[in-house]
């Protein structure tokens, strides 16, 4: 298929899939069904990206990053997305990825040196902390409960987090929390940066959760108690965090989109190799009509995911946040991502379930991306709403009426 990128960014597609073939996959391969990965086998995979000069496209040089344009690095998180460990050993994993890229778009210039560059080297990481408890902000981010208030040149934050992905393991907490309780929250929110060995950050507890186990995810329930942080230690403007959430977000959700259409097709590559061989009823699986149909309908589904995120990218590139566009890839691509993966898992049989393959990884991990970064029907209202803004009334001039 010809999606229409730019030679730049087949160059680094090209180089990232040379990566992927040439060392992240016959790692994976050679791995116990039983292993989890280490901080130290992503550091050495990361080493190896920078000699394929794969790593970090989407952040600016003077971070440390390629400096490639958002539209040209795009493909390179769909080749990652082919297994679980290809966007960390590219440093293009969530949510490290997002929160460099709100630093660079907003952060201050010492911001930049004392968070940026190290996160972008891989020498600390981060947390998105947004999400609250079941009457606080989720779906609803109007909802938010978590506060912070001057006092003298410091913030105090007072609030109840969860879901905030990897803080446990992660260096700073990017908080987002409200400055201007008397405001609607979308203008009366802010974000800080909050060390997670800062006096009054509890972590609760990681959540048990579904999700694989190759590649280790947390997902923490943080109380913040009268946490003081520095007055720089603000990110961005005041009171314009949801602002600055979906400069973050809209990018983020294709990235995301992206490595979930890797994954997607590395369970076809994976079902299509095993129905081509395995026989069953006097021939390959690969002749049963039924299962060409599905994989048939799938790859038409991939397909056509695919190419709606690159429109969606292409309309950022061009200045416009393209929020309707986002939201129909982050539902269409969710689904298509679950049903692909699940097709690739029935047609495996046994070797679905099973762990020499990575397909049951990535059944595992897929489901949560229907949640993530906004429910499906969150993003469903908002095109909903979009979609019952200015109705044509003329095209019912014809209807017999009482």
């Amino acid at each position: 298929m010809e999606y229409q990128d730019s030679e730049r960014a087949d160059e680094l597609t090209g180089r990232a899939r040379r990566f992927m073939d040439e060392v992240v996959l016959p790692l994976e391969r050679g791995l116990p069904a039983d292993y989890t990965v280490t901080p130290e086998d992503i550091a050495d995979l990361r080493e190896e990206a920078r000699e394929y000069e794969i790593y970090c496209p989407q952040i600016g040089e003077e971070y440390g990053g390629m400096g490639e344009d958002f539209r040209d690095a795009l493909p390179v998180f769909e080749e990652a997305g082919r297994s679980l460990l290809g966007a960390p050993a590219m440093r293009v994993d969530a949510p490290d990825e997002g929160n460099m890229h709100t630093l660079e778009l907003v952060g201050t210039e010492r911001q930049k040196e004392e968070y940026l560059e190290p996160l972008v080297e891989g020498e600390i990481r981060s947390c998105f902390s947004m999400t609250e408890p079941m009457q606080g902000a989720g779906s609803d981010p109007k909802m938010i409960r978590t506060t912070a208030e001057r006092d003298g040149d410091e913030w105090v934050i007072d609030g109840h987090k969860w879901w905030a992905s990897y803080a446990s393991e992660s260096d700073i907490l990017l908080v987002m929390a409200r400055t201007d309780t008397e405001a609607h929250p979308y203008s009366g929110c802010s974000f800080f940066i909050v060390p997670t060995d800062a006096e009054g950050v509890n972590i609760v507890r990681d959540v048990p959760h579904l999700g694989q186990s190759l590649l280790p995810e947390s997902h923490a329930e943080i109380r913040y108690e009268g946490v003081r942080v520095p007055e720089e230690n603000l990110l961005g403007t005041e009171n314009e965090g949801f602002a600055h959430a979906q400069q973050r977000l809209g990018p983020a959700r294709l990235t995301h989109c992206m490595r979930y259409a890797g994954q997607s097709k590395r369970a076809l590559e994976v079902a299509k190799a095993y129905v081509t061989e395995r026989e069953a009823f006097g021939q390959p699986l690969s002749e049963k009509q039924s299962i060409r149909h599905d994989i048939a309908r799938a790859e038409m589904r991939l397909h056509v995911a695919r190419t709606a995120i690159r429109d969606a990218a292409d309309k950022i590139a061009r200045g416009n946040q393209a929020r309707i566009e986002v939201a129909m890839c982050k539902v269409f691509c969710a689904n298509v991502a679950n049903e692909v993966i699940d097709t690739a898992l029935q047609v495996l049989g046994g070797n679905g379930i099973a762990k020499d393959l990575p397909v049951s990884d990535f059944y595992e991990n897929v489901r949560a991306f229907r949640v993530f970064d906004g429910a499906d029907e969150v993003h469903l209202r908002t095109i909903a709403r979009e979609a019952f803004d200015g109705i044509e009334t003329a095209e019912l001039e014809n209807v017999t009426r009482y």
